[in-house]
C-alpha cells in the first residue's frame, strides 16, 4: 500500500510539476521546480534530488529572473538562427530555454527574465534580456 499525504496525493507526485493547478498559477504563467525537503536544493525537472538523491520533492514557483551561463546558436532544422541558453535562475536551478531577440546577442552573463514558461513548439521557457545586449567595454 502506497503512503499519502495529507491531501491524499502520493508523495512526490506533485514535484513531477504535473499538477500547476493547485499551486495556483497556470504552467503558461510561472516556471516551476522542485526543492528537496531534505538537503534544501533546487533541481528543474528531476524525479530524484541529485545532491542527496532524496525524492521527498515539494513544487515551488520561480520568481523568473535569471543569468545566462552559456547561449549557443543553432542553425539546424529552423528556418533562421535560433538561441539556446542554459540560464541559472535566482533560486539556484539550471534550465535549458531560449532568449528572445537577435540570436547572436546573447552572451553569458546577460541578466533574463522569463516571458512565457513554455514554449508550445519545442516545450522549453522563453525568456527575454533584462538590460539589453552585453556590449564589451574596450
Amino acid at each position: 500500500m502506497l503512503d499519502t499525504e495529507p491531501d491524499g496525493a502520493v508523495p512526490g507526485t506533485a514535484a513531477l510539476g504535473t499538477d500547476p493547478a493547485s499551486h495556483g498559477t497556470s504552467s503558461s504563467e510561472a516556471l516551476l521546480f522542485q526543492r528537496c525537503r531534505w538537503c534544501g536544493s533546487a533541481m528543474y525537472q528531476r524525479l530524484l534530488c541529485p545532491v542527496c538523491a532524496g525524492s521527498d520533492l515539494r513544487t515551488e514557483a520561480s520568481t523568473g529572473t535569471g543569468v545566462v551561463r552559456h547561449a549557443t546558436v543553432i542553425h539546424r532544422n529552423t528556418p533562421a538562427a535560433r538561441n539556446v541558453s542554459l540560464v541559472e535562475m535566482a533560486e539556484g536551478f539550471t534550465v535549458r530555454g531560449r532568449v528572445t531577440g537577435p540570436a547572436t546577442d546573447v552572451h553569458s552573463g546577460d541578466r533574463v527574465q522569463l516571458t512565457t514558461a513554455q514554449d508550445p513548439v519545442r516545450s522549453q521557457p522563453v525568456f527575454q534580456l533584462v538590460d539589453g545586449p552585453y556590449r564589451s567595454r574596450s
